[in-house]
């Protein structure tokens, strides 16, 4: 059987807070909360989720991964704006203002991007 993706795990100094932004962000639900893991998720049987995970170091440059998220193409600004109420900030890391997305950070200084919708990329 060929391997298949099972959590993306995000580091953290708050587990259970950073956590719940996410489960927020996304709609999910926590799955499991230990102390030294919380799972986030749609349900129990989703494919993928997301696991956050204890660490003490500092967090010092720019993510080498990052996750996309995207909307209805008329719910984009509004979901930009909740995603900030909830504790997300703008960053730059030297877009020109043309992209198509917008870079976030999450409340520990994690780059995301709440990207143009599928819709508008297909046909």
């Amino acid at each position: 059987m060929p391997l298949s993706l099972h959590h993306i795990v995000i580091d953290t100094h708050d587990l259970p807070g950073l956590a719940r932004f996410w489960a927020e962000v996304l709609d999910w639900r926590i799955l499991s909360e230990r102390e030294r893991e919380v799972v986030i998720g749609t349900d129990e049987n989703a494919p993928v989720g997301i696991c956050f995970m204890p660490v003490t170091d500092e967090k010092k440059v720019k993510n080498r991964l990052h996750l996309d998220l995207t909307s209805d193409p008329d719910d984009r600004d509004t979901e930009i704006e909740r995603i900030i109420a909830l504790g997300a900030r703008r960053v730059d890391v030297g877009q020109t203002g043309d992209e198509s997305w917008t870079v976030l950070a999450d409340p520990e200084g994690n780059e995301f991007c709440v990207v143009r919708s599928k819709k508008t990329l297909i046909g």
